[in-house]
């Protein structure tokens, strides 16, 4: 599987409002998430799905977006100042190899990774990262666009998940994405 980083500027395409019809983030989110949650958006890029998860999480709640990219990042700052929901998302920038969110170990009540699984060198050690966020029984929503990941590639990822601790609880049907619904494994937690 590839693992070339989408450029900055794609960014841009990605907010496009047609996408909205085949990827509503309401639509994709609210099954998951909650008034009050802590959220954690993987590879948030300008924010798709962001901005619509602070708004499901409420004032109460909290969403961290981590990206590798200071320039998507400045840019979905800049649109969640533009819709008054600042405070309720934390800004992060990850490394190739680190996420750099060890200190939410267990806090996360949803994780979504979308369309950045493919992007990442070691998948392993991205998915645990994400796991030990998770308290237990919580989900991952992990979705890869259909047109860059194939079904053996994505075969290959779900595994990986399964692995490091999680469990394949739904296989939702997203637009254009291979998708599935993980939950951290209630062994050993």
């Amino acid at each position: 599987m590839a693992h070339r980083v989408c450029p900055w500027w794609i960014g841009y395409l990605l907010l496009s409002p047609l996408r909205r019809w085949g990827q509503n983030p309401q639509t994709v989110l609210s099954p998951h998430v909650a008034p009050g949650m802590t959220v954690l958006d993987v590879g948030c890029a300008m924010g798709f799905f962001t901005l619509d998860l602070a708004r499901l999480v409420g004032p109460d709640g909290r969403v961290i977006a981590v990206d590798l990219q200071a320039r998507m990042l400045r840019a979905l700052a800049k649109r969640a100042r533009r819709h008054g929901l600042t405070d309720r998302i934390e800004f992060r920038i990850c490394n190739d190899d680190d996420l750099g969110i060890d200190d939410l170990s267990g806090s996360v009540g949803f994780a979504l990774a979308f369309a950045v699984a493919h992007e990442v060198p070691n998948q392993v050690g991205f998915l645990e990262q994400i796991r030990r966020t998770l308290s237990p029984g919580r989900h991952l929503l992990l979705s890869e666009p259909a047109g860059h990941v194939n079904q053996l590639e994505f075969g290959q990822t779900v595994s990986a998940a399964e692995r490091v601790g999680f469990e394949v609880v739904d296989r939702p049907s997203i637009r254009r994405s291979r998708s599935v619904l993980l939950r951290r494994s209630l062994k050993g937690a």
